[in-house]
């Protein structure tokens, strides 16, 4: 069998991150000490050996690192002190990946939601295959993989790519429909790693597209599955017609279904907090008297619909770990309006973030790995040979 190289791809966390095991025993716990604990119990030797595997190495801090609930330097701060910089190098590298894709978003804006660096090719169309929408793509390990996502919220990196391989290069869908169902689903959502990386692979933000065979699948899948459209060389399912079993289209139809409004209570002589899916970071501000207010905008959510089960992990993870806080649903504007309408007010208070810059108010920046490192880079290892000098220790 002829065999292209494979193209390599990064274990980046909310996106693509290479954490899977047996579904029952996937699990997210929303109390903060159990979250850091999870942090103490990581292994970086065993992350790096068998991150690649369904049945590797598990951190699953994706959804905690997505929500702002913990950091990218605290998880680093907290490796460096039980280990050697050669032993967490690869797992740095990893963490580093998300960085990087959020400075690129930072970078590019709105063109994320566009074909980055050059157009996607052989775009058959713009939906999504029923296949992939039902779990049903006759490839054992991914259709796995998809119930596994709809029952835990969580699918494993290579599961990811192979998913998001089928889906743009083999059914020949442009990436982004397929982005949003997967962003949609997932606790770990974070809107650069998904997007870029579904970008990634269907090359519209790479040099070339990603391709794996039924053989690559099997293996890191755990899958006994040996035949079927995918198993033969990589040319041939470069140019291989789209199968029968990815032919069938749907349209998405996703929306978020937030809680009916309720009123809050603001007091004028204290500061206003805003956090947001994004910014659930129980420790900003955390010994000062302030009002807390969870934001929850329709129009955010009208843009990039999370499910029922992201948004209740969303509402779990903030209500247990940050004391006192409220939720309003509503657009900014109107919580500004409630708020100044009570007359010498402090201030308002939110994290920067791409989808923060209608907020006003004073703007306090995200805790970051590498905060002097910014603007574009052409690839990730631009990016890694200036940020490696910062992060080694």
């Amino acid at each position: 069998m002829s065999k292209l190289k494979p193209h390599q791809h990064p274990e980046q966390g909310s996106s693509f991150e290479a954490e899977n095991i047996a579904t029952s025993t996937i699990n997210f716990p929303t109390d903060y000490d159990a979250i850091v604990e999870r942090i103490h119990q990581i292994n970086p030797n065993k992350y790096a050996k068998s991150r690649n595997f369904i049945t590797g190495a598990v951190t699953y801090l994706s959804p905690y690192i997505s929500r702002g609930v913990i950091s990218l330097p605290q998880v680093k701060d907290i490796i460096a002190n039980k280990f050697k910089y050669y032993e967490s190098e690869k797992l740095l590298q990893e963490l580093a990946w998300r960085e990087y894709f959020q400075r690129q978003w930072q970078f590019h804006g709105d063109k994320l939601f566009t074909d980055v660096k050059q157009a996607q090719q052989n775009v058959a169309h713009h939906k999504v295959p029923t296949a992939i929408l039902e779990a049903k793509t006759r490839i054992d390990g991914l259709d796995t993989a998809i119930e596994t996502l709809y029952e835990t919220g969580y699918m494993h990196n290579h599961c990811r790519m192979y998913t998001a391989m089928l889906t743009c290069n083999v059914a020949q869908a442009h990436w982004l429909q397929p982005a949003k169902w997967l962003y949609y689903h997932l606790l770990d959502g974070d809107l650069a790693s998904n997007h870029f990386s579904w970008q990634w692979v269907a090359g519209s933000f790479s040099s070339k597209k990603y391709f794996a065979n039924q053989e690559n699948i099997s293996k890191y899948t755990n899958s006994n599955q040996k035949n079927g459209y995918l198993a033969t060389s990589y040319e041939e399912i470069a140019t291989m017609p789209i199968p029968t079993v990815l032919e069938p289209i749907a349209d998405l139809n996703l929306q978020t279904n937030l809680p009916e409004p309720t009123p809050i209570q603001l007091d004028a002589a204290l500061p206003l907090l805003i956090y947001n899916t994004y910014n659930l970071d129980p420790n900003w501000h955390k010994d000062e008297a302030t009002n807390k207010v969870l934001l929850l905008e329709p129009s955010h959510f009208k843009a990039y619909p999370i499910s029922n089960k992201v948004l209740d992990f969303v509402l779990q993870l903030a209500k247990e770990n940050i004391t006192n806080l409220q939720v309003f649903v509503g657009e900014f504007e109107a919580l500004k309006s409630e708020y100044e309408s009570l007359q010498e007010v402090v201030g308002i208070y939110y994290k920067e973030h791409p989808t923060t810059q209608h907020y006003q108010g004073f703007k306090e920046s995200r805790d970051w790995l590498c905060p002097t490192i910014t603007g574009y880079f052409p690839s990730f290892f631009a990016y890694w040979k200036k940020a490696e000098k910062l992060l080694k220790y």
